[in-house]
Order: structure tokens, then C-alpha cells, then sequence
């Protein structure tokens, strides 16, 4: 059940940064929306649950985006065992900064191995001002949404954890009954 949550919440992600999110004027730039579900899946979840679910956005974005097969699955990857690394060391909580810091990170860690690949296959491309006026912007709404994405990711994860406790021990006693 929990994986089928997982997708649900991945698959409306997708839909929400490729049909809808690009076509609002003010939200054309904003970073990848999986970034702080990743986080979340790496602060909160266990590692069983999670990487299947790492795996299977990776390749949800691999197949829907024109780039190198394997780049967001890399990068998603990448992006969870730093997440856990770092819960390792430090005891990160509900502290908002920290949480913050952790999605620039994500963004910025993104955007370096997506330059980084770029750089490589192509050995004469230079990147544009451009391209780093548009890691600022997503450095920025990372900041301002990504704690909030992470405390909306919690409470839906808690509800249906409840629901299904609440579901599970209605059949017990309805088996008892019997």
C-alpha cells in the first residue's frame, strides 16, 4: 500500500513540473519538484521503502526528459545517500533551516551533475549566463517552498499512516466479532 502511495505522490509531482508548472509565467523556473519528495524519503522513510521509489522516479524523469538515460536516476540516487549521509552526522529534525539548506543542496547538487554530464558530452559547449541565472532562481524558490513541500509530504504520510491503522484495527475487531 505504502508503495502505491509513493507512486501516486511521484506520478502527480511529474505532472505537476511537466504540463502544468511550465505554462505559469512566474513558476516557469522553479526547480524539480522531486527534489524535496527525495529528502523527505531520505530524513523520514526507511531505506526498503524508499529506494524503489528513488529508482522509479529516476526513471519516470530519464524517460520523459531528452536527456542522457540514467542522468536522473544517477542524480536522484546520489542525491538520497547524501540525504542519509548527512542524517548520519547530524540530527536534522524539524529544525526549518537546516531543512531549507537541504533542498539548495539538492537543487544545487542537481544542477552540478547535470552541468558536469553536459560538459562532458559536449567538450566545446560553454554555459550561458543564462544557465546560472536560472540556478539562482531555482536556489531561491528551493528556499521559500521546499521546507513547506517537506512538512507537506510529512503530514500526508501521517494521515495515511493513521488511516491505515484506523482500517487495519476496524478488521481485527470486525474478525473478532465473528
Amino acid at each position: 500500500m505504502i508503495y502505491c502511495y509513493y507512486i501516486a505522490v511521484c506520478l502527480i509531482l511529474v505532472i505537476l513540473q511537466t504540463t502544468i508548472i511550465p505554462h505559469l509565467p512566474l513558476l516557469n523556473r522553479c526547480y524539480d519538484l522531486l527534489i524535496p519528495f527525495i529528502i523527505y524519503l531520505g530524513l523520514a522513510r526507511p531505506t526498503r521503502e524508499s529506494i524503489p521509489c528513488v529508482l522509479f522516479m529516476g526513471l519516470i524523469m530519464d524517460n520523459l526528459s531528452g536527456s542522457p538515460f540514467g542522468l536522473y536516476i544517477t542524480t536522484y540516487l546520489w542525491l538520497y545517500v547524501g540525504v542519509r549521509g548527512i542524517t548520519k552526522m547530524l540530527r536534522v529534525g524539524e529544525r526549518l533551516l537546516i531543512i531549507a539548506l537541504l533542498v539548495v543542496a539538492g537543487v544545487l547538487i542537481e544542477n552540478l551533475i547535470f552541468f558536469s554530464t553536459f560538459r562532458i558530452l559536449e567538450s566545446q559547449s560553454r554555459l550561458s549566463a543564462e544557465a546560472y541565472h536560472q540556478v539562482v532562481y531555482q536556489v531561491i524558490w528551493a528556499i521559500c517552498t521546499g521546507p513547506f513541500m517537506l512538512l507537506l509530504f510529512r503530514n500526508m504520510q501521517q494521515r495515511l499512516d493513521a488511516g491505515l491503522k484506523g482500517f487495519f484495527n476496524q478488521k481485527d475487531k470486525q474478525k473478532g466479532a465473528v
